[in-house]
């Protein structure tokens, strides 16, 4: 027999509703007792038209005024001088039944019968809190659970999320620099860890996630985009991206000027050399059901050399004249584009992308490098973590929508019933991911890669979960996409517009402490919580490196090392970080 939710008894009594509206309620406090109680995001629960159901509100304010002395003779003042009119008002929430039909301790989101006059409201804490905020995961191991920490509102009662539905329907960690965001994502991982195939790739842009990565108490294999000094190392989780991988508006955003004059014929015979050089890679690995039906953005490899070789030929190539040869068709239109493309090619920056080890250029090497990132590895548990401090940010855009495409186009072409779902955690979204109106060419592929992930993931086991401290400067489409957010201290008007426009309206009361929240407090909301509610998150046991400097002490403890600024300067130089 299940266990009974609710266990009101006197000391947790309310008071009675005095008003009823289409979202809110007011309620008059006759237990002068429990207004110490009370604040604003507690829970209260009123009886409904049934014996067996209860409305579930939010409590928004809490007020208390002296009642009015001057109709009463001075016998009646002297004894009801201490004499108060509490009242508190609520948003309605949802119903909670326990009974409905062959199912028992049901909670819905709305409300079809409105209370009463007159019915009775009870505070719901203390286990009766914990056991109403657990329906979602009754039936669950306490292995299973996501407990991401605390109520705000009564310390003694874990925060359990309902891990499934915050990965499958998107999510996102929103606040401001300092206010715990790391903290959480690394609650989050730690819980994942201990499950037993997890599959998360974390895209992490200042290396701040590397202590997961470290010591005999990891939770996550370490991976990095390799960087200018990485080419002779033997290090086999150093990521190379090679340029055969990106489709072709993805290379053209990156070498295109599109207000050139002579763009349309240098995008044509790039076009035009790249489905030939693809098609003779196909040719000699005796491909046929390939050839059959690739296209000129398919992931094949071919030699960057090659196709530099065939557009000089263009660029310098003639033709016959009535006396002489004459300029060919191309002639002198590619020399700017052929330019761009070898400075990229040159750069030692861009190496991981457009010169990349020799065996990346292989037909199977593509395998390789999915198994990589996408199966269980030996020494992994599933979670992954690539550093991408190391990327230019120019470039930045294309390389993570480029590996999230590739990633998400696998999944979509695996056969169904073998998939196995995995999830993108998207660290310091706002560099690579901006809202469309400001983006440029090169953000643009990004967008349109990461959105179509946002819009069709959920169906193929794709999720995101998105972490920035500006959502005012990330799409809105994709964070539309999230089902679940929590949003930790945001104090910037235009941030914390973005998210109340992102609940509903009943709910945007809940959201006044963003500014106010203290370190580690966040407000969750979705589905993946019964209520949207205030939370203490829990202290990750490994701590990502992205502590606040504590500039006042350290002026007062540490002298600036001149050998090490020596350093600094020669480890800009060489672009990575060199071991003297």
């Amino acid at each position: 027999m299940e266990k009974t939710i609710f266990n009101f008894t006197d000391d947790v009594k309310v008071g009675k509703v005095i008003s009823v509206d289409t979202t809110n309620l007011i309620v008059n406090v006759d237990n002068s007792a429990i207004m110490s109680k009370l604040s604003i995001g507690h829970i209260m629960a009123v009886k409904g038209n049934f014996e067996h159901e209860l409305l579930i509100c939010l409590i928004e304010k809490v007020t208390r005024s002296q009642l009015d002395m001057l109709v009463m003779d001075e016998d009646e003042a002297e004894n009801e001088q201490d004499s108060t009119n509490d009242l508190i008002r609520a948003t309605l929430i949802g119903t909670f039944k326990s009974v409905d039909g062959a199912k028992r301790n049901v909670f819905k989101r709305g409300v079809n019968i409105f209370p009463n006059i007159d019915s009775e409201g009870y505070l719901v804490n203390g286990e009766n809190l914990q056991r109403f905020m657990n329906i979602l995961d009754n039936g669950l191991s306490e292995s299973k659970k996501l407990i991401v920490g605390n109520f705000a509102n009564d310390t003694n009662s874990q925060a359990i999320l309902d891990g499934d539905k915050l990965f499958q329907r998107h999510a996102s960690v929103l606040g401001s620099t300092g206010s715990g965001k790391s903290w959480c994502v690394a609650t989050i991982l730690e819980k994942a860890s201990e499950l037993k195939y997890p599959n998360i790739i974390v895209f992490d842009m200042h290396g701040e996630y590397a202590p997961l990565t470290r010591g005999k108490n990891k939770i996550a294999e370490g991976f990095k985009i390799a960087g200018a000094g990485d080419f002779d190392s033997k290090n086999p989780n150093l990521i190379y991206l090679p340029f055969w991988m990106l489709n072709r508006e993805e290379i053209l955003s990156t070498i295109l000027d599109r207000s050139d004059n002579n763009a349309p014929n240098q995008a044509s015979r790039f076009t035009s050399h790249l489905k030939a050089l693809k098609i003779a890679s196909i040719e000699s690995e005796n491909d046929e059901d390939v050839k059959k039906s690739f296209t000129v953005d398919s992931p094949i490899p071919y030699s960057i050399k090659e196709l530099i070789g065939l557009l000089k030929e263009d660029d310098i190539g003639m033709k016959p004249g009535a006396n002489k040869p004459i300029k060919g068709d191309w002639n002198g239109k590619l020399t700017r584009f052929i330019s761009r493309l070898e400075t990229k090619v040159e750069d030692k920056r861009y190496a991981f992308l457009y010169n990349p080890i020799e065996e990346s250029n292989d037909y199977s090497w593509l395998n390789t490098f999915i198994s990589k990132l996408l199966s269980m590895n030996q020494d992994s548990n599933g979670i992954k973590i690539i550093d991408f401090s190391e990327v230019p940010t120019d470039i930045l855009p294309v390389v993570t929508g480029t590996l999230a495409r590739i990633l998400y186009d696998v999944q979509f072409w695996m056969t169904p019933d073998k998939r196995t779902p995995f999830s993108l955690l998207c660290d310091e979204a706002h560099l690579y991911l901006p809202v469309k109106d400001d983006a440029d060419a090169v953000q643009k592929q990004a967008l349109y890669n990461f959105e179509r992930i946002a819009k069709e993931g959920r169906k193929y086991g794709v999720s995101l979960f998105v972490v920035s401290q500006r959502p005012s400067d990330v799409s809105r489409t994709i964070l539309s996409q999230c089902n679940n957010f929590i949003v930790l201290r945001l104090t910037n008007d235009r941030d914390q517009n973005v998210v109340k426009n992102l609940v509903p309206d009943s709910l945007k009361g809940v959201t006044d402490c963003l500014p106010i929240l203290d370190v580690g407090e966040g407000i969750v909301l979705g589905d993946a919580i019964l209520l949207p509610n205030r939370i203490k998150l829990n202290e990750p046991k490994c701590k990502p490196e992205s502590n606040t400097m504590d500039f006042w002490r350290k002026w007062n403890e540490i002298e600036p090392e001149k050998a090490e600024l020596i350093k600094a300067v020669r480890n800009m130089r060489a672009q990575t970080r060199i071991d003297l």
